[in-house]
């Protein structure tokens, strides 16, 4: 029973969105299911108490929070793959295909494994009106068990409590931290959004966390005390020092008890990355017996993870790239420091396309001090209705820093043109990005 100091979220019905996609699997997949929002957990459990339940079947970590939640994620899974385990990993949004939401072993399934298990699902899909997101967490639910999956780590899409993972009855738990974001569905404090988040704290499950704030902690270590569920910050946990910051990898100290003393590296590029690598180490480390890995396997792991779009940096054409979805106002702050402490040549110039519900005012100030030219535009694949409109944005980054180019290729060329041997940093949204990724030919694999 929710504890009744909580804020109940109103049972909306979904937001109408046109259909925009780069991906043609995404295109053609669920045609009839509405892209949007509607709350509520009872149609993902009527689903998949008719369909077998399939996610009770596979041992599960579940991690939620702002940000970082799938760079832990895909951190944790890699090193059970690493580990020998076949680890299943889904997560959202993603970036040029839909496939890259479901991976096994480290790879995304393939197109033809999608359509046939959706199709199979259809009519039940149809019957219990599931939303999209709802409807790709059931296709992910269901794909790990046909695969023989070992272990699942669940990504949770958006808050927590009434989030359609939420199903789960996983034996980890992780909140990476609490920012404001989602604000219009969540709530307009921390305090409100860390307790959306705490929903998906269960009984007597353990939850790790890397929230810096004592008083967002407290929040979750309130709502872990009233369920019997063991509460750890990392901050606590593992000691971080001596972090080293390169356009390929990040360096950090960890010391555990099981591992001793480690020096890691990660792909990941970024000393937020060194967070979330040290809340990952932490999930492994608490593993139990049948998937805790040994040393190599952690350090296997953590030197392969593959998360793309997070600081991600590319030499192309004399030109380099920095693509960051940096979707949020911590996001790009996060992204600032990471531009700040990489020796890039200049000029830089920011590309960006925010969605129009995220506060550009505050997210783009940050990119804006370290820009010497920004080219503002539109996501091809972002929703016509969640678009933004860029006039705004480029009178308020001031005489001669930002200029609109509306058509997105267009806005490529221009980027190139004004950064020549320079640097392009693309960001704004998971939209943005994978769009930009797609224009460069760097599809993921």
């Amino acid at each position: 029973m929710v504890d009744p100091d909580w804020r109940i979220l109103s049972d909306q019905p979904p937001h109408a969105v046109t259909k925009v996609s780069g991906d043609p699997l995404l295109d053609e997949l669920f045609p009839h299911v509405p892209h949007g929002i509607q709350w509520g957990l009872g149609r993902m459990e009527a689903f998949l108490r008719d369909t077998g339940d399939p996610h009770l079947g596979i041992p599960c970590v579940h991690v939620g929070g702002t940000n970082g939640k799938g760079s832990v994620a895909s951190t944790v899974a890699t090193v059970l793959d690493s580990a020998g385990h076949r680890a299943g990993l889904y997560t959202s949004p993603h970036l040029c295909s839909f496939r890259e939401r479901f991976q096994i072993g480290g790879a995304p399934v393939g197109d033809g494994e999608l359509r046939e298990l959706a199709s199979e699902l259809d009519p039940d899909i149809r019957r219990h009106s599931l939303t999209f997101f709802e409807a790709a967490t059931a296709l992910a639910f269901h794909l790990f068990r046909e695969k023989g999956v070992e272990v699942s780590v669940i990504e949770v899409g958006l808050g927590g409590r009434l989030d359609a993972t939420n199903v789960v009855a996983p034996f980890l738990t992780a909140i990476t931290n609490v920012d404001l974001d989602h604000c219009d569905y969540l709530g307009s404090t921390l305090n409100e959004i860390a307790m959306e988040k705490a929903g998906i704290i269960k009984s007597g499950v353990p939850l790790l966390t890397a929230e810096p704030d004592g008083r967002i902690r407290s929040v979750l270590s309130a709502r872990c005390e009233a369920l019997e569920a063991p509460f750890t910050s990392v901050e606590s946990d593992a000691e971080k020092t001596s972090i080293d910051v390169q356009e390929d990898h990040t360096a950090f100290d960890v010391s555990t008890s099981m591992w001793g003393d480690l020096r890691l590296q990660t792909p990941l590029v970024g000393e937020h990355q060194a967070v979330n690598g040290a809340l990952a180490v932490a999930l492994l480390e608490r593993m139990p017996p049948r998937f805790l890995p040994d040393r190599d396997a952690l350090l296997d792991g953590m030197s392969r993870v593959h998360w793309p779009g997070r600081a991600q940096v590319e030499h192309l054409d004399g030109t380099t790239w920095v693509f960051d979805i940096a979707h949020n106002t911590a996001a790009a702050t996060a992204l600032a420091s990471v531009l700040g402490r990489l020796e890039l040549p200049r000029p830089i110039v920011v590309l960006t396309a925010v969605l129009g519900d995220k506060d550009w005012h505050e997210m783009l100030s940050p990119l804006f001090e370290k820009a010497d030219h920004a080219v503002l535009t539109q996501a091809p694949s972002a929703p016509l209705a969640r678009r933004w409109d860029p006039h705004e944005a480029a009178a308020e980054a001031g005489a001669g820093i930002a200029e609109i180019r509306t058509d997105f290729d267009d806005a490529l060329d221009r980027a190139r043109e004004l950064a020549g041997s320079g640097t392009i940093v693309v960001s704004g949204s998971a939209h943005t990005v994978g769009d930009a990724l797609r224009g460069r030919g760097l599809e993921l694999s």
